[in-house]
């Protein structure tokens, strides 16, 4: 079993740049892809960004260029921390942003609210 616990958003302008941090735990080694999500308001949950264990990426057409996302795999395999560099938001950016496997294995955290305001 793994478990995700979100952290980093809050109010941003649009342009502006926010670092969204995920800390997984649990059976962390047997994670092969991670990713990140986000639900806004009314909508269905979307896929934002994935990253392989060997680092690989890919990325939504509405963020690709804007935002950025990591990994970094603890050396004990105890855990793993999942970044999102979010750069250039734009009000469209504003959900609530989730971690998860891109097979969505675990169960979903609380999330981290961004909310990208003029």
């Amino acid at each position: 079993q793994v478990h995700f616990v979100e952290s980093g958003g809050g109010l941003v302008q649009p342009g502006g740049s926010l670092r969204l941090s995920c800390a997984a735990s649990g059976s962390t080694f047997t994670i092969a892809t991670m990713a990140w999500y986000r639900q806004a308001p009314g909508k269905q949950r979307e896929l934002v960004a994935s990253v392989t264990s060997g680092g690989t990426t890919n990325y939504a057409d509405s963020v690709k260029g804007r935002f950025t996302i990591s990994r970094d795999n603890a050396k004990n395999t105890r855990g793993l921390t999942v970044y999102l560099q979010m750069n250039s938001v734009k009000p469209e950016d504003t959900a609530v942003y989730y971690c998860n496997t891109l097979s969505q294995r675990g169960p979903w955290g609380q999330g981290t609210q961004v909310i990208v305001y003029a």
